[in-house]
């Protein structure tokens, strides 16, 4: 279609080049005509001062007045035999010489003298100098008429001296042609230019024609406004130049262009989100309470660098998903461990039934009745399977996971993915924490307790705690204090506070721990959410390990 479309119109380039050309042509032209009238305008002036200088000359001749006044007219008289050499010394079309009534005593067709002259004599004869482009008996001519006086100062004739206009026009034929060798100078420059321009014109385009242009546009913003992923374009010089509405969704914000980033007031967070280099496989952030993966892509062509594609893809569903996987899967993992110990207590009653041990039987049952190595009074499902979960996880640590005797958990979870995200989060850290710490064996102490709706999670580990100077970052998105570029790393508690203030509450770092907390403990961590429960009975725990 393209293809067809660029057959059946001029290229925009040729368009360019035509177009100037044809504007140039008509400049040069123009300045030509101008340029040529002024000239001739210049040459019949010459030419009218010219005749009449000539004029004056004869008028101021000795004796003319008295041989005008004192003879008839006569072609072969003084008066014309004067005129005549003048005419021919001059090159003037004619010269004439009338008495005060205007008869010839003087013409180059000696059958005109004694004639009246075929132009009014009455201005040179009222004394005035007269220069005028005039049509007589020979043709055009450029006239200079001057009256001719006596000694005495009176007007006795007029003398008229005329050059013909065909010198004139010669002289402008020879101007023209110059003039339009001259012209061709800057039309031949002009042409370059044109074709020049439109060679840098087709450069710039890459070759598009408008249409094409117009047709990548639409595409463009049809793509952009398509996709479900943001997209900010990024100039070589640090300006965002291009912004889905997408991207100003999941920012949260309108992302002025063509304004510096860290002049755009965009906040320390999305500035960040766009000067720093994330990972080949992207970098988690969470901004105006979305979860987004943000990765960057240098755009060049031919080698010049063209600027930076900064993709933002919303995690949000694919995280809920997660969350609601993991919470399934403490569950499920519950309810095997569950099944696996019911099973390993009916294999117990059944040998003891086998052998006749009745009344070993009956203590059995009893103890089973008071004791339990599940997690009695946690009526919540899936915070039980969460911490039957992480402790099967934390055994395989060589981490001993035991949930305080201080707690209290009344009613059941109304938001159980994001509760179970902020207390995995925070057993996932306390438990890598316990394992690679200086005291072994490793241990982890999670206490539960409700305030009303409310819940408070608090967790403290055997670890080394957090370094003095990273205790403001911990929180940072991609902050971890392990020795990895495993991808993943860095986000739990950043996710975990997120979740926490999303309810409410917040996550924050009661004490740091390590040497300076007495070399008892590791950090200390606590996370308060509002409204995560719903309201039920519950009752004191006891110390339970798994």
């Amino acid at each position: 279609m393209r293809a067809s479309l660029r057959e059946r119109r001029l290229r925009l380039t040729t368009q360019a080049v035509v177009a100037l050309g044809a504007l140039l042509f008509v400049v040069v032209l123009l300045s030509l005509a101008a340029s040529t009238a002024v000239l001739r305008n210049d040459l019949k002036l010459q030419y009218e001062q010219r005749a009449l200088a000539v004029a004056h000359s004869v008028a101021a001749q000795p004796r003319l007045d008295e041989q005008v006044v004192g003879s008839d007219p006569s072609p072969t008289g003084p008066v014309q035999r004067d005129a005549e050499r003048v005419r021919r010394t001059t090159g003037a079309l004619y010269v004439v010489v009338t008495d005060d009534q205007g008869i010839r005593y003087s013409h180059p067709t000696p059958g005109n003298i004694g004639q009246r002259v075929s132009t009014s004599p009455d201005e040179a004869l009222a004394g005035h100098d007269v220069v005028t482009v005039e049509r007589g008996t020979l043709g055009y001519s450029a006239r200079g008429k001057v009256p001719l006086r006596d000694d005495a100062g009176r007007v006795v004739g007029e003398v008229s001296v005329g050059i013909a206009t065909s010198e004139l026009d010669a002289e402008t034929r020879k101007l023209v042609v110059l003039l339009g060798l001259v012209a061709l100078v800057p039309l031949a420059v002009g042409l370059l230019g044109a074709v020049t321009f439109a060679r840098r014109l087709r450069r710039s385009t890459l070759g598009l024609e408008p249409e094409e242009m117009a047709d990548l546009l639409r595409e463009h913003a049809a793509v952009l406004g398509g996709v479900r992923d943001g997209v900010v374009g990024i100039d070589p010089r640090g300006r965002v130049t291009v912004s889905n509405p997408e991207s100003v969704r999941l920012l949260v914000r309108q992302v002025p262009l063509c304004v510096q980033i860290s002049e755009s007031g965009l906040g320390s967070e999305v500035v960040e989100l766009f000067t720093q280099q994330p990972p080949p496989s992207g970098a988690l952030r969470v901004i105006g309470g979305t979860v987004l993966v943000c990765t960057r892509l240098v755009v060049q062509r031919d080698g010049r660098d063209l600027g930076e594609v900064v993709i933002l893809r919303d995690r949000s569903d694919l995280d809920h998903l997660a969350r609601e996987l993991e919470a399934t899967r403490a569950l499920t993992d519950a309810l095997r461990a569950q099944a696996h110990e019911h099973s390993n207590r009916l294999h117990t009653l059944t040998g003891l039934l086998h052998h006749g041990d009745l009344d070993e039987a009956r203590d059995y049952l009893a103890e089973l009745s008071q004791t339990s190595t599940w997690v009695p009074g946690l009526d919540d499902p899936y915070l039980a399977g969460l911490l039957a979960a992480k402790a099967a996880s934390a055994s395989e640590a060589g981490v001993r996971l035991a949930v305080a005797d201080a707690t209290w958990l009344d009613g059941k979870l109304a938001h159980p993915l994001d509760t179970v995200t902020v207390v995995a989060n925070l057993l996932d850290n306390a438990i890598r924490a316990a394992a690679s710490g200086r005291r072994q064996p490793g241990w982890v102490e999670v206490t539960l307790l409700s305030d009303g709706t409310g819940l408070l999670v608090h967790v403290v580990d055997s670890g080394d705690g957090v370094p003095p100077e990273a205790a403001d970052a911990v929180f940072d998105h991609g902050f971890t204090t392990r020795d990895t570029d495993a991808p993943g790393h860095g986000i739990g508690l950043a996710l975990a506070r997120h979740t926490a203030r999303a309810h409410g509450g917040d996550v924050r770092l009661v004490d740091p721990g390590g040497p300076g907390a007495g070399d008892e403990h590791g950090a200390v961590f606590e996370a308060r959410l509002v409204d995560v429960l719903t309201r039920g009975s519950g009752q004191p725990r006891t110390e339970v390990s798994t």
